[in-house]
């Protein structure tokens, strides 16, 4: 599952997001890319997710950087955040894992 709420600017996905569901994401991660401000990914249900989902969050954070945004990543579980360091996610310019992300307001 993948939604955004734009009034948070929060994009969630949860439960196994992989090649076979990516049609489902397009809208949520556009949505994403009309947000005024930094974009908080709430994967702390997010169980499975294969490289396709890496490369549509990297895609997105180069956008919003473009923007003058960042893409927050937060509370992964240990299995993604593992996912996510080994591939290097979290060292691109506009990409923080987890820390101090933006309170919701």
């Amino acid at each position: 599952m993948v939604s955004f709420d734009q009034q948070l600017a929060v994009l969630t996905i949860a439960g196994d997001e992989d090649r076979a569901t990516s049609g489902r994401r397009r809208r949520p991660l556009s949505a994403a890319l009309s947000a005024t401000r930094d974009v908080i990914v709430d994967l702390s249900d997010l169980d499975f997710a294969d490289s396709s989902v890496i490369v549509d969050l990297a895609c997105l954070a180069q956008r919003l950087r473009a923007h003058g945004r960042t893409l927050w990543l937060a509370g992964p579980q240990p299995h993604i955040r593992r996912l996510i360091e080994s591939v290097g996610l979290d060292r691109l310019p506009a990409v923080r894992l987890d820390g101090s992300a933006p309170a919701f307001s």
